[in-house]
């Protein structure tokens, strides 16, 4: 399995870091087979500049090792140049597994303020490839995190799975048999038992969790009427 991780790859206004990540999937081909992409949440703060909400962006690639990583690396960093915008500061992370250390800083990430210089530091005692495309480079920071988190296998939004198709018309109220379809390992209360309804409203689009290296989509009684299951959005 190959990890990728990107991060402030957008400005205001411009196509966002998960669009980007469907682009280079798209690009990968056959090297994609079997990617998910997966939205993490970093530490939310005025100190933190971000584009909006502070996510980073993993690509998980178990067919990423089928090429020299010199030719992976240069396919992705060409769409990423082909992507980037004027004020953006993109980072690129690749790893083939996490270890404690890249755990801790990606933990750190989440609930603090962290540098550059961790960020390189870290990478370099992991021997995990991490390198700025632009602009001052911050993107690398949300880039290892992505990786260790995604390699963790259990944080993370999946946005995108290489069977499914974009745009989705998965959308709304859908029954729990499509939505295990489309590889839904489990679907859980927000109180964490088993959901026992036949039906659940997704919303604009599924977007389960990544827990314990798979899919689980979690949910709750809607307010307007607590007959009506909906997904949660963060878990």
């Amino acid at each position: 399995m190959i990890y990728v991780g990107i991060d402030d790859t957008d400005i205001v206004g411009s196509p966002g870091t998960n669009q980007l990540a469907r682009a280079i999937v798209r690009r990968l081909g056959t090297i994609a087979a079997g990617s998910i992409v997966c939205r993490h949440q970093l530490f939310f703060d005025p100190r933190v500049p971000y584009t909006s909400g502070n996510g980073s962006a993993s690509i998980q690639l178990p067919r990423g090792a089928d090429v020299p990583r010199a030719q992976l690396l240069d396919t992705i960093r060409s769409v990423m140049g082909e992507w980037f915008v004027e004020g953006s500061d993109p980072g690129l992370a690749l790893a083939t597994d996490t270890c404690a250390e890249m755990n801790a800083f990606a933990q750190r990430a989440r609930s603090e303020v962290v540098s550059q210089a961790d960020a390189r530091a870290v990478a370099d005692r992991a021997r995990c490839h991490l390198e700025g495309l632009g602009g001052t480079n911050q993107g690398i920071i949300g880039a290892l995190s992505a990786v260790a988190l995604a390699a963790g296998g259990d944080d993370g939004r999946v946005v995108h799975v290489d069977t499914w198709p974009w745009p989705d018309a998965m959308v709304a109220r859908q029954t729990v048999q499509s939505i295990r379809e489309r590889g839904i390992a489990e679907i859980l209360t927000d109180s964490g038992q088993p959901f026992d309804g036949d039906a659940v409203d997704v919303g604009k689009h599924l977007r389960p969790n990544w827990r314990g290296g798979r899919m689980v989509l979690f949910v709750e009684p809607s307010p307007d009427d607590p007959s009506v299951w909906r997904a949660c959005r963060i878990k």
